[in-house]
């Protein structure tokens, strides 16, 4: 049985978005490729032809494995989110109490990490040391080197 994958509405929504166009739009263009490829000639010897079959081959793990992630997936409900408690789906507001910056991340499951866009994995150190936690908590986060940096959540959002 297939790990459960938590997602936000928004992450589930685009899992089925990109298995639609790599069902559609991807299989047309390798399809494409491989009869632009089979009218050279002899296949047994055509680099662009294992080229095309071979990308066929990941574009089909790629949609398998996106297939398998909608199938196991929990679809956080923003209406049960709970507006005081960091959890998946919630926006929270962190001040780094020993340099006073601020930043702010979206809790998401890990299908929708993207760090650099402020979207945290539920599964990451930080994501994982943020959830239950509520507002003026100061939350430890463990670092590679050097002592325990911490946070305090300063806002939540649902």
């Amino acid at each position: 049985m297939a790990k459960e994958t938590v997602v936000t509405r928004e992450g589930y929504e685009k899992l089925k978005e990109e298995i639609e166009d790599l069902s559609v739009r991807g299989r047309r263009e390798i399809a494409e490729r491989i009869k632009e490829a089979r009218d050279f000639g002899d296949i047994s010897e055509n680099a662009e032809y294992d080229a095309a079959k071979n990308d066929q081959a990941m574009l089909e793990a790629r949609i398998a494995s996106l297939e398998d992630k909608l199938r196991s997936a929990a679809v956080v409900d923003v209406k049960n989110i709970e507006k005081d408690v960091v959890g998946v789906g919630t926006t929270v507001h962190l001040k780094d109490q020993k340099t006073d910056k601020s930043s702010k991340f979206k809790i998401v499951g890990s299908s929708e990490a993207d760090p650099a866009n402020g979207k945290l994995s539920n599964e990451s150190p930080i994501g994982k040391a943020l959830i239950g936690h509520k507002r003026n908590d100061i939350v430890k986060i463990p670092v590679p080197r050097g002592p325990a940096r911490q946070l305090k959540v300063t806002k939540i959002e649902a």
